[in-house]
């Protein structure tokens, strides 16, 4: 059993018999002393996808749910159809963009690394990795005298995804971004296509 103050996004839980994924966290530390610090959780069933939010202190703890990680790869998306390939038994499966969608803007046709969450033989979720290369479609024109430590500006990139980027990139360029925040990390490679 996993202890609330072992949880990070994108745990998962049980809770009722039920599969949660957590999907955001905040920690509020009360004021007086000895006081203990409260978890503020909001989860997602992955069956139903409705939402519930906990409250609760650090040692409380949370039911395991038994399930299984596989690696697959996605394929391709057909209107809000979005199609992988398992990597080790090579069957193709499609999940719909509502089971997805906190992962859809970070997956790129023939994404690997990616993994499926499984529980009793069905397909709960997707897991993606903590980083991911997209290329940056459209953006503001490289200011002049732009340097690394200049502001920021926004960039859309081939997934939709909006990120905030240094002022020297421009489009074209493939970006390093995190899976868990959406925050640009670095260059990928400074590769154009």
């Amino acid at each position: 059993m996993a202890k609330a103050c072992e949880l990070k996004r994108g745990s998962l839980v049980g809770i009722d018999g039920q599969p949660y994924v957590l999907e955001s966290l905040k920690v509020s530390t009360p004021s007086a002393r000895g006081a203990a610090s409260i978890y503020h959780f909001r989860f997602r069933n992955l069956v139903s996808k409705v939402k519930k939010d906990i409250s609760c202190k650090g040692e409380e703890p949370f039911t395991d749910i038994d399930f299984e990680r596989r690696p697959i790869q996605y394929l391709y998306r057909e209107g809000d159809d979005y199609t992988f390939m398992d990597a080790e038994d090579f069957s193709q499966f499609t999940l719909p963009k509502e089971t997805i969608e906190e992962q859809v803007l970070y997956l790129v046709e023939d994404m690997e690394g990616i993994s499926a969450l499984m529980a009793d033989g069905r397909i709960l979720t997707i897991e993606m990795p903590q980083k991911v290369n997209v290329k940056i479609t459209t953006c503001d024109p490289v200011m002049r005298g732009a340097t690394v430590t200049s502001r920021n500006k926004p960039a859309t990139c081939e997934t939709g995804l909006v990120v905030q980027v240094p002022e020297y990139l421009e489009a074209g360029e493939v970006i390093t971004v995190d899976t868990t925040t959406g925050n640009f990390l670095a260059r990928a490679g400074g590769a154009k296509f």
